[in-house]
């Protein structure tokens, strides 16, 4: 297993592996419209290939703490998608991993994803509502465990509060819908 930054030429490839992992093209025309946003770097797209080919893939975009205090440098995880027939091997795991690690190599302190509260867990990610830390829009209260935050620098969890914003692609109130 290979985990590589994408490249401009990888995007035929990176469509297909998010139609594939969520069985229509919503998050393919997403993350196309994510990886043209301007606002939505730096970012961080990483592939996972299986000898030569293309199994997974996670995209991070940039975000932004809105708070009273925000020193912090934020992004976003979403989406993260592994074809079905490579699922639950840990590639979405190793993709995670990769990417937090490009994120903290970076000096960004957040990670945020709105994401399914019995996986990423096992990867860091803790409930966000509990710090005070908010979604771009109101998550419904019986999927609030789904809006989650890693720190990825030490310290920050429960000194910061705020509302997070996300690029312009991702900034409709229905990408928040649990």
């Amino acid at each position: 297993m290979t985990i590589r930054s994408t490249t401009a030429s990888d995007l035929k490839d990176v469509l297909r592996i998010n139609e594939q992992a969520f069985g229509q093209d919503d998050e393919a025309r997403l993350v196309e419209a994510m990886l043209r946003d301007p606002s939505a770097e730096p970012r961080v797209s990483l592939m996972a290939l299986d000898e030569d080919d293309p199994v997974g893939f996670i995209l991070f975009s940039a975000a932004r703490l809105d708070g009273p205090e925000s020193p912090a440098s934020a992004a976003i995880l979403a989406p993260l998608a592994v074809v079905p027939e490579a699922q639950k091997q840990g590639i979405g795991g190793r993709l995670i991993r990769a990417g937090l690690d490009d994120l903290a190599e970076a000096g960004i302190g957040l990670v945020f994803v709105l994401g399914h509260p019995d996986y990423y867990p096992r990867h860091g990610f803790e409930p966000a509502g509990q710090y005070g830390l908010r979604a771009p829009y109101p998550i419904a209260p019986e999927h609030e465990g789904a809006w989650m935050v890693q720190a990825l620098k030490p310290g920050l969890i429960g000194t910061l509060q705020g509302t997070v914003t996300c690029c312009k692609a991702l900034d409709k109130p229905e990408y928040w819908q649990e």
